[in-house]
């Protein structure tokens, strides 16, 4: 289709470019606000599976400290996350570094988002399906309820979208989105403060035994300690290894 394959590209590129031109002071004032705030690195980098499965380096701007216990493990997300995180999580300004992936094309404005590489290994073939396309900004998950639904409505709302990839219907979700934003609606599941992983929904809801849980979770890691976080050209990319069934 010809708004798929070539139309939906010029737009990112467009719609990107002219956004980081007009949020520059924004995001200049939010660089020295974070840093004020939560201190250096000013920007969460974060490898996330992308179009095919490859992966890419997401970008947004940091909300936690890095708070360590006795040990020097990481506290967990509700000790670490500050209410000056909160309020840039729930204004999605927080997601603002993000337009710069779409510009260099490892997203688009709109497409399934991009979930961890620890999710990618608990989800089906037929889930995987979600990566036919670019990752975006916003999608159909995010409009019909975001992290406030389950993680099974998320996956089919990320594969309905698939369906049917159209101008008409992006500018739909785009609209849509704004209006959420704005409502600061569906930010996070209700009692918790950061989304629940998929693994752990699955293993919440009696869908996975522990043993499948460990071996899904080494899978992530294993992809993860053979792909470091680059210092390195943008586009070196490798491919998620097959599922552990």
């Amino acid at each position: 289709m010809m708004y798929e394959k070539h139309v939906k590209r010029i737009l990112d590129i467009l719609c990107s470019l002219s956004a980081l031109i007009v949020f520059f002071p924004v995001l200049v004032f939010l660089v020295l606000l974070v840093r004020i705030k939560l201190g250096s690195p000013v920007f969460f980098r974060q490898l996330r599976p992308g179009l095919h499965e490859q992966l890419f380096t997401l970008y947004k701007f940091r909300t936690m400290t890095d708070k360590k216990d006795a040990q020097g493990a990481l506290l967990p997300d509700s000790e670490r996350l500050t209410t000056f995180g909160k309020k840039l999580r729930a204004t999605s300004l927080d997601e603002l570094p993000e337009l710069l992936n779409i510009l260099l094309g490892d997203m688009s404005l709109v497409g399934p988002r991009p979930l961890l590489v620890r999710d990618m290994a608990f989800m089906s073939d037929d889930q995987r399906r979600r990566h036919g396309v670019k990752p975006g900004l916003t999608g159909l998950a995010q409009i019909n309820g975001r992290n406030a639904i389950s993680w099974d409505l998320k996956l089919q709302f990320d594969l309905a979208y698939l369906e049917h990839i159209s101008f008409y219907r992006d500018f739909s979700i785009l609209c849509k989105t704004f209006g959420n934003v704005l409502k600061e609606a569906d930010i996070t599941e209700e009692g918790m403060v950061t989304a629940q992983d998929f693994g752990d929904y699955l293993r919440e809801q009696g869908r996975i035994d522990p043993t499948q849980y460990g071996q899904k979770m080494l899978q992530a890691k294993i992809i993860l300690m053979n792909h470091p976080l680059p210092e390195q050209k943008h586009g070196s990319v490798r491919t998620l290894p097959p599922q552990i069934s």
